[in-house]
């Protein structure tokens, strides 16, 4: 309650477990955490067991996003129809591109869950930009989570007017995606395979991220 005190009832507060709890304990925990008022409690099981969702909804009602692993419809259909989440995670270039994530988003609308489109550094520019323009379409639209941080090199790649000013997404109306490549510039680059990072258990066996 310290951050509610100190910058008041209007800061969106989100809170990301990475699938870490068991059910019993994301129960507890979305319980407790009622007064808060969190804007959303991201993954707060593993995503593979939809069914586990409903005993978080049986006991509190701080909304659930989750998704940024699925990669079609059906991985998220069940949770999505039986209204166990709040906010729907999907990304673009995991999820099969705009047109398996516009289904899925109008799906979501049926059944009162919003977009929180995954928007990790991982991601590349052109991800992004489709995310920016099903954004501006989807009437369910909740927020867009914007962690990809630009490099003068990144934008030398991919010249474009999307920007992000005070916390809004300014969505080019360019021709396609509103996004260039630069191959020239792209010419003076080597391809360096790169991974998630791997994560441990205390006792070091190799966990999923």
């Amino acid at each position: 309650m310290q951050i509610r005190d100190r910058f008041g009832p209007d800061l969106k507060i989100l809170h990301d477990v990475h699938h870490r709890l068991t059910p019993r304990e994301a129960a507890q925990f979305a319980k407790e955490v009622e007064p808060v008022r969190l804007f959303w409690l991201e993954d707060p099981t593993p995503a593979e067991d939809q069914d586990v969702l409903r005993l978080i909804r049986q006991h509190s009602t701080t909304p659930i996003a989750i998704g940024e692993v699925f990669n079609s419809i059906y991985q998220c259909n069940k949770m999505i129809e039986q209204e166990l989440i709040d906010f729907i995670r999907v990304a673009v270039t995991y999820a099969g591109g705009i047109t398996p994530v516009k289904r899925i988003t109008d799906l979501a609308g049926l059944h009162n869950v919003s977009t929180g489109f995954h928007g990790a550094p991982s991601h590349s520019p052109l991800c992004m930009a489709a995310q920016a323009h099903l954004n501006a379409w989807a009437p369910n639209f909740g927020i867009q989570e914007w962690l990809v941080l630009g490099t003068p090199e990144c934008d030398a790649l991919f010249p474009t007017e999307h920007r992000m000013e005070n916390g809004m997404v300014w969505v080019s109306d360019a021709p396609g995606l509103g996004m260039d490549l630069d191959e020239s510039e792209a010419a003076r680059y080597e391809y360096e395979p790169s991974s998630h990072p791997v994560t441990r258990l205390t006792d070091g066996t190799l966990w999923n991220y």
